[in-house]
């Protein structure tokens, strides 16, 4: 379960996969994934149907040797046969995001949870592939990160974290029964450079607001806390779980917890904004966020997150200054050029 011991997954050695396929690659973590193999000598194949994702997240990387991109739906007959590798490492992120994300596509979110995540995992047990699958931190009444999801399959907004019960139900299942080197990272409140900013009361969201001058709003007393995790912590994490052989889910976010009233001031200090701090009818369910449990993650893959909420949103709104001007998204709303969706898990 040990990581392979020469890897750093900054840069500072040679990636150990040479070719890796990232299923939803040209959403917000996907595409940085692919930037980062890339960098660091891996051959990458980026499969995404853009529903969420956005070609332009990856445009950077057009004409880079090594890098194709494959607009594909992963639960579609016949994916598999353009997916013709041979791979090293099978990155699963093209699943169903948050339970609240697309509520208007439970069939496509069941979809890609059950078909998409048995067609990644076809793929790589035919390559003899590492696979690994972003997941979603489940929301049981415990709010850690090894809480148990309250089993309600017919609830609001419920086709999401059903399949992402499932999808982790099969890798689990697959690992076991076959022996195939296959694992699950669970993502907490990702953020940073690329994020979309059409989603109320994450980090982008409140940058935009602050930016466009509007109110920045934060839910019920802006008591609720974040356990927030950089993108490029995020990154580390999963490249390093990625060249272990853990079966075991692995949790990946943030230690620090600031509150949402913290956050929000500090992007309108950050941001030298007027806009006012407006505290609105908070709509959910009650329930504590999840907590992510890091232990094992640092204990057996040495991870630790190196950058500060503080820094991380200081880099992100440094990063939304100088964006190109927003368009609308397949939901509604709207995302910066560098923006998207598409990556299990991150909740951004």
């Amino acid at each position: 379960m040990m990581p392979m011991a020469a890897f750093s997954p900054r840069g500072e050695s040679r990636t150990p996969w040479d070719r890796v396929l990232v299923t939803g690659g040209a959403g917000f973590l996907g595409s940085h994934l692919c930037t980062r193999l890339l960098d660091a000598g891996a051959e990458v194949d980026c499969l995404d149907d853009l529903s969420t994702g956005r070609a332009e997240k990856v445009a950077h990387l057009a004409g880079r040797p090594g890098f194709r991109f494959l607009e594909r739906d992963i639960s579609a007959p016949g994916c598999a046969d353009a997916l013709t590798g041979p791979y090293d490492l099978v990155l699963h992120l093209a699943g169903p995001a948050s339970p609240a994300a697309r509520p208007d596509r439970p069939v496509e979110a069941l979809d890609a949870g059950s078909l998409g995540t048995r067609t990644a995992l076809a793929v790589a047990g035919r390559d003899g592939a590492r696979f690994l699958l972003a997941s979603s931190p489940p929301a049981g009444p415990g709010a850690r990160g090894d809480a148990l999801d309250e089993a309600d399959p017919v609830g609001p907004h419920r086709a999401c974290a059903e399949a992402v019960r499932f999808a982790e139900a099969l890798v689990a299942a697959h690992a076991g029964a076959h022996g195939w080197n296959a694992g699950i990272v669970r993502l907490f409140d990702g953020y940073g450079p690329g994020m979309r900013a059409d989603g109320p009361g994450t980090p982008a969201g409140l940058i935009e607001a602050a930016l466009a001058g509007r109110p920045v709003t934060v839910p019920g007393d802006g008591s609720g806390t974040h356990s927030l995790c950089y993108v490029d912590d995020m990154v580390d994490g999963v490249l390093l779980v990625a060249a272990g052989r853990s079966v075991r889910p692995v949790d990946i976010g943030g230690d620090e917890e600031p509150t949402a009233a913290e956050i929000a001031r500090l992007v309108i200090e950050l941001t030298g904004s007027d806009s006012p701090l407006a505290f609105v009818e908070d709509v959910g369910d009650g329930r504590a966020r999840p907590r992510p449990v890091t232990g094992f993650a640092r204990e057996i893959f040495g991870w630790l997150p190196s950058v500060t909420w503080q820094d991380g949103l200081e880099r992100t709104v440094a990063a939304f200054r100088g964006r190109p001007e927003p368009f609308p998204t397949p939901g509604g709303g709207t995302t910066d050029g560098r923006a998207g969706g598409g990556a299990v898990g991150v909740r951004a």
